[in-house]
């Protein structure tokens, strides 16, 4: 699914040049839940942005799904992005004045779905997070673990081949989190790839392989021990 080679992003700042991300290396198979680790400022979000095709890497070569990323025009990355990829954001980023299933089917309008079938696959998708009674609803009217589950809703209401979740559970209770968190691996179960960019502990440990930034570079990469049964 992912096969990045040498990828380098540098700002500057007033401190000097910032290498964000600094000659990464990286192989993600279809079908994998990888989680990124790191403290801030360690690139993370970077990369998962040059990932989604958010933003260049100024070197390196990318390979999405088998798609040269390099030197793919904007409406060729826009193109990808929208048929590939499916986002969630530590912050939502639902449409206040439109309601759960609308905000969910937002993503089947720029993909000219047609009504019927965007209502279907936009009921499908909240329905698959548990969130069939609260179709109805504004955001203001729903808990922060609703919201972001409304978001979810909307990343896999596409069928996307790959989702990206930066910080998903940042804002959410441990409740909360943890449903979020047996989404995303449902969904990896059905063959969906995540990768997702995490500061918990524990939301790490549900992905099978963790890999850890600093300062731009990947430093450890390690796969998950399954639970030894008797």
């Amino acid at each position: 699914m992912i096969h990045a080679r040498g990828l380098r992003k540098t700002y500057q700042s007033a401190a000097g040049r910032v290498d964000a991300v600094d000659e990464i290396d990286l192989d993600i198979a279809a079908g994998e839940f990888t989680a990124i680790v790191g403290s801030s400022g360690s690139g993370k979000s970077t990369l998962l942005n040059i990932l989604g095709l958010l933003d260049r890497a100024d070197s390196g070569k990318y390979t999405l799904n088998g798609h040269e990323i390099s030197r793919a025009s904007d409406r060729r990355l826009t193109k990808l992005r929208r048929n590939l990829i499916g986002f969630i954001f530590q912050n939502y980023n639902l449409v206040p004045r439109m309601t759960a299933l609308e905000n969910v089917e937002l993503g089947l309008v720029f993909r000219s779905v047609a009504p019927d079938a965007r209502r279907a696959a936009a009921l499908a998708a909240l329905d698959l997070v548990g969130l069939s009674h609260r179709i109805h609803h504004y955001p203001s009217e729903m808990s922060g673990g609703q919201q972001q589950r409304v978001a979810i809703a909307r990343a896999i209401a596409t069928s996307p081949r790959l989702i990206l979740a930066d910080e998903p559970t940042g804002n959410l209770d441990a409740e909360s989190a943890m449903q979020v968190t047996s989404i995303l691996k449902r969904l990896n179960e059905t063959g969906v790839t995540i990768v997702l960019i995490t500061h918990d502990a524990k939301v790490a440990q549900s992905a099978g392989r963790t890999l850890q930034i600093h300062t731009g570079k990947i430093i450890g990469d390690t796969l998950a021990v399954p639970p030894i049964t008797f």
